[in-house]
């Protein structure tokens, strides 16, 4: 499909809805050992003309989201891209500054210390830190300015120091991983949102806080690839039920739940106690292939219930996900339907949803940073 057709088919009916358009998400993470680094800023001309010929170039921005490994340094005010990527980034960058449209990057603290054991926990949040990064005159007490600001720097050796950039994506998972759980996100997210809206901005930017924040993510997702980790299908602000997992105020009161939510009738597919479980293994693999197993494994809040514990969370995750239709709980008789909710202290067996569920009442009427909650809401088109 030609650049000009897919404006018209999606962004010119619902311009009101589009801020930026994404070309690509992350083409220059070093595990794709630069495939995509020749298609971006050519993707990136055509699409711009078709903006141009729409009248959209001035309303909608082209952006390319990077994620942070794509600049590097020991220290912040030493940040670097890539020796490799310069050429590609200086160009894109050129590109950016040209059209109006602001370096989107994505940060997350939480990758920081789920991959290094080293890493100081405190220092990945914003409630003060005993492993503060001096660098010179200024003084570093958490992550995320830290990274913010060797982009700064490396955006600086090329020649756009005063760069605006966009967070594409931060946040903190609830589930998947050790580190990851509700209290961490609450914490992590909160101290976010009040760095933020203090303006206090960085180091290299005081006062200056980036243009737009985008917390990942609204909802979790069930069927993304875990080869990261667990925690890759756990970053959601709210539960599947438009549920708020966590209180939190984005500036001006907290989040609003969805009203009226039909929920299907209490009752749970577990493991039939009377039956030899001994042949569940290929029942269980099948119904995880399906539904969404992945707090049973080590880290997740599920973690440790037992094998039975864990063939019937299994099972009821199935169950749920096909709507409670009676023969999703057979298994070759080894399930049962139950009426006792079998959740284990933190470990949650659910109930679905209605599908005539109608959510009425869910919406983000906070300021800004509320907006910007709706990664997964067409607030970003991602193209290659």
């Amino acid at each position: 499909m030609s650049p000009d057709i897919w404006l018209k088919a999606v962004l010119i009916s619902a311009i009101h809805q589009h801020r930026y358009v994404a070309v690509g998400n992350e083409p220059f993470l070093t595990s794709y050992s630069g495939q995509y680094q020749s298609y971006v800023v050519p993707a990136m001309t055509n699409l711009q003309e078709s903006l141009a010929k729409a009248n959209l170039a001035r309303n909608v921005k082209l952006v390319v989201p990077c994620n942070a490994d794509a600049y590097e340094s020991s220290l912040p005010s030493q940040g670097t891209f890539r020796p490799e990527l310069t050429q590609i980034i200086t160009q894109l960058v050129s590109f950016l500054n040209s059209n109006g449209s602001p370096f989107v990057v994505n940060i997350y603290p939480f990758l920081s210390l789920y991959g290094n054991s080293d890493f100081p926990q405190d220092y990945a949040f914003f409630e003060g830190t005993t492993h503060a990064v001096t660098d010179g005159p200024n003084v570093y007490s958490n992550a995320f300015d830290g990274n913010l600001d060797t982009l700064i720097a490396a955006l600086a050796k090329i020649g756009y120091g005063q760069m605006p950039i966009v967070i594409g994506e931060v946040g903190w998972p609830t589930d998947g991983a050790i580190g990851a759980n509700l209290t961490a996100a609450r914490v992590f997210n909160q101290g976010l949102v009040k760095h933020v809206l203090s303006n206090k901005g960085t180091p290299l930017r005081p006062g200056v806080p980036p243009m737009d924040v985008y917390l990942f993510s609204l909802f979790d997702e069930g069927a993304k690839s875990v080869l990261p980790g667990n925690f890759e299908r756990h970053w959601g602000i709210f539960s599947f039920d438009g549920q708020s997992k966590y209180p939190l105020n984005l500036g001006n009161g907290p989040l609003n739940n969805a009203k009226d939510v039909q929920y299907l009738p209490y009752r749970w597919c577990v493991a039939n106690p009377y039956k030899n479980l001994a042949e569940a293994a290929n029942h269980f693999k099948i119904a995880c292939s399906y539904a969404d197993c992945t707090t049973l494994n080590y880290g997740g809040s599920c973690y440790g219930i037992g094998a039975k514990g864990n063939i019937s969370y299994a099972f009821n995750s199935y169950y749920q996900l096909q709507k409670q239709n009676p023969r999703s709980c057979d298994f070759d008789g080894l399930g049962m339907v139950t009426f006792l909710n079998p959740s284990i202290g933190v470990c949650r067996f659910l109930v679905g949803v209605s599908d005539h569920t109608t959510s009425s009442g869910f919406r983000l009427h906070n300021n800004w940073i509320s907006v910007l909650l709706i990664v997964l809401w067409d607030a970003w088109l991602f193209l290659m």
